[in-house]
């Protein structure tokens, strides 16, 4: 397993939507490996493979608590299905935005559809931690921030940041 660089606002790959897997080969599972190696170095609780550089439909995550054995899972071209109408409001962070957290709200259940890593197709029905964090990561598939959830104002002050950031590292991101 490989440790991959984490793509960084305000690199416009983030923006892309991501293709789905046709085909659940070694090269696939690999992936699987090297981001759930990414994921747990970063350390987070999830990570879609574009923010890794991979335009395809494909998230890892594991949100068991510290001290607990860890449960990864591998979501291959997940879709969500059903969406509740209560809603829910978490602090989100992302790896891809390091040190920024903001409250979102968003449906606080809700049905996915997805293959598993050995191309099984599953339904996961999801609430609390898992629904936002399968909303968050299944939002990178589809060029979505959580800074999108968030106030046009303070998602242009973060912006701002970031590439006032990566111009003072010299960034080609940009």
């Amino acid at each position: 397993m490989t440790i991959k660089p984490l793509i960084i606002l305000p690199d416009p790959i983030l923006r892309q939507v991501s293709r789905p897997i046709e085909t659940i080969d070694g090269e696939v599972k690999k992936l699987a490996d090297d981001m759930l190696e990414t994921m747990y170095d970063a350390p987070g609780i999830g990570l879609a493979a574009i923010q890794i550089g991979v335009a395809r439909r494909m998230l890892v995550l594991d949100v068991s608590k510290d001290g607990e054995d860890k449960k990864p899972l591998v979501f291959i071209n997940p879709e969500i299905v059903t969406a509740s109408d209560a809603r829910s409001v978490y602090e989100e962070g992302c790896l891809s935005i390091p040190d920024y957290y903001a409250e979102v709200e968003r449906p606080a259940s809700i049905t996915v559809r997805h293959l598993d890593r050995e191309g099984k197709e599953q339904v996961t029905e999801a609430e609390g931690l898992l629904a936002t964090c399968l909303q968050h990561e299944i939002d990178h598939l589809n060029g979505v921030l959580f800074i999108d959830h968030i106030s046009k104002l303070k998602r242009e002050m973060v912006i701002r940041k970031f590439t006032k950031a990566a111009k003072m590292r010299g960034s080609k991101a940009l």
